[in-house]
This record gives structure tokens, C-alpha cells and sequence, in this order.
């Protein structure tokens, strides 16, 4: 962990995992999550569509808030990028089997060309408990 001041801490990939951002950001009680993607350990999109890839995405995310201290519970904004809005649906399906009422804000947009030819991409912000993560 890299840290630019008292409220500001930065959480480094895992080590041997060599790309240009850190896994999160802390800032007070917040939690900054990057991108999380349909990835293995190997960094390769799983295998079985939209659902599959949104299963693994989401449980990526719910790896990196416990790693710092976070939950699923504590989530309070997603935004999630997705290659095909025709998709939508499946991934809404598989997106509630992990957040439930009170659902986080969220917003959502089509793109093109995500990483690793993935299907989906999703980011979040949580909250972390005082002394937590740290």
C-alpha cells in the first residue's frame, strides 16, 4: 500500500500483475474500486456469456472490498459498462443475486471495445468501517 497523505491510501494489483492503476483507493471511509472484469487468475474472461462473466465480475468485486476492509453490503454506487445493451436483462438477473434492498445507486452504459474483449466491466464505491483496510 502507497499512501500520499493521512486520508489517501493507494492498494497496489497483486503482485506479478503488471498494469497501470491501482486495485483500489481508499479516501477517508471511502473505498475506489477500479474496473473489476469476468477474469480468472490467469487474466483470461471466463468462459459461458454475459452471465457467467457478470458472476465472475462481481464476485472479483466482493474479493477486493474484503481485502480492504469492505462488503457487498457496503457498496454505494456501481457503474457498469456493458458491450451489448441486448445483454442487460442477463446481467440485471445475475447482478441481484449479489446486491439486495437497499440497492446501491447505479448507472450503466453501453461500450465498445472493453478490455480483454470482454463483455462487461464494472467499477464501485463502498464505505469502510473506521480502521478497516487500512
Amino acid at each position: 500500500m502507497r499512501s500520499t497523505s493521512a486520508d489517501v491510501q493507494f492498494y497496489p494489483l497483486a503482485e506479478g500483475v503488471r498494469l497501470p492503476f491501482s486495485e483500489a483507493v481508499r479516501v477517508g471511509n471511502l473505498l475506489f474500486l477500479s474496473g473489476q472484469m469476468g477474469i480468472d487468475a490467469t487474466l483470461k474472461i471466463v468462459p459461458g456469456g454475459i452471465a457467467a462473466e457478470t458472476r465472475k465480475t462481481l464476485q472479483n468485486i466482493q474479493a477486493v472490498l474484503e481485502r480492504h476492509g469492505s462488503s457487498l453490503k457496503q457498496v454505494i454506487k456501481c457503474t457498469v459498462m456493458i458491450a451489448d445493451m441486448a445483454e442487460w436483462p442477463a446481467m440485471n438477473d445475475v447482478y441481484l443475486e449479489f446486491f439486495t434492498a437497499p440497492l446501491p445507486a447505479r448507472s450503466a452504459f453501453g461500450a465498445n471495445g472493453l478490455a480483454l474483449g470482454g463483455r462487461l466491466e464494472i467499477e464501485c464505491i463502498a464505505v469502510v468501517s473506521d480502521g478497516a483496510g487500512a
